[in-house]
């Protein structure tokens, strides 16, 4: 279980960060928003509703974020005992970002990784 919760870090952190480096990159060019087939990426959703614009500063602060979670993942796929606790702990601070810029596969995977990480915690009888 630990192996497939460290899955689900590395193509949450990868999945997102490589995008979010481009489209913070890309944002310090043009000033707005990447879209990807049409979609924008990390922009139009309820982080700009709450009156937070998308800035280079909060692209790489989710960058920063993801970044973690790949760490953490390769923490989990070593096995290391601490691993699950960072991985537990580094989840509300993705939730604001996978909510505040409207990604639907982040809360997805992010609670699969954390029923698996509380699997691994939890005693079996």
């Amino acid at each position: 279980m630990t192996r497939a919760a460290a899955v689900c870090s590395l193509v949450l952190g990868l999945g997102f960060g490589l995008p979010g480096v481009y489209g913070a990159g890309y944002f310090a060019r043009h000033s707005e928003v990447w879209t990807l087939l049409g979609f924008p990426t990390y922009g139009e959703g309820p982080f700009e509703r709450w009156g937070l614009p998308t800035s280079v500063a909060l692209l790489l602060g989710f960058v920063a974020v993801c970044a973690a979670e790949v760490a953490v993942g390769v923490l989990l796929w070593r096995d290391a005992t601490t691993a699950p606790w960072l991985a537990l702990a580094l989840l509300p601070v993705e939730l604001v970002f996978w909510i505040g810029f409207a990604l639907p596969f982040g809360p997805m995977l992010g609670l699969a990784r954390t029923a698996l990480v509380v699997a691994v915690l939890v005693p079996g009888d």
